[in-house]
């Protein structure tokens, strides 16, 4: 079996234990230099925690281990695509390179779709489901401001 199969089993696993455990049927490990560093399922209903797919639960899990926010030089393998939320976290996180099982369409079949988010994404603010707006109040950007003039921060 090669190196990426038995990364991708390793995360289909998580996924079969986390489903075992009472969590949904996802799981992700993270790896760096050929070594399995976190792995984790999703923990929405046990949380209880909406962001806690299994994804965001292995970059939190790696960069505690890492001591790191910045998960360059890693690989994430996840027993499904990711959905909007995971991507943007992966994205966030500077993985390098993203493997999954299944994918969207399949999880679908299941009862697991994510499409609805990309499409409210690309709709303007006055037509998305949720009510989206912004208010305009005055020094809005002051923690961006605050943030400019910082000289001792740790950029991300």
């Amino acid at each position: 079996m090669s190196q990426n199969n038995q990364f991708i089993y390793e995360a289909v696993q998580e996924s079969v234990k986390s489903v075992q455990s009472g969590g949904g049927p996802f799981g992700a490990v993270i790896v760096k230099e050929g070594k399995i560093i976190a792995r984790a399922g999703n923990r929405v209903t046990l949380e209880p925690d909406p962001t806690a797919h299994a994804e965001v639960n292995a970059i939190r899990m790696a960069a505690r281990e890492l001591d790191n926010f910045d998960l360059s030089g890693c690989e994430i393998y996840c027993s499904c695509e990711p959905c909007p939320m995971c991507l943007g976290a992966i994205y966030w996180a500077r993985l390098d390179k993203i493997y999954f099982a299944s994918n969207s369409q399949k999880a679908q079949e299941f009862g697991f779709d994510d499409s609805f988010i990309y499409k409210e994404c690309e709709k303007p603010f006055h037509l998305r489901t949720i009510s989206t707006i912004e208010l305009e109040i005055e020094n809005a950007d002051a923690g961006f401001r605050e943030w400019k003039a910082k000289e001792d921060k740790t950029e991300y």
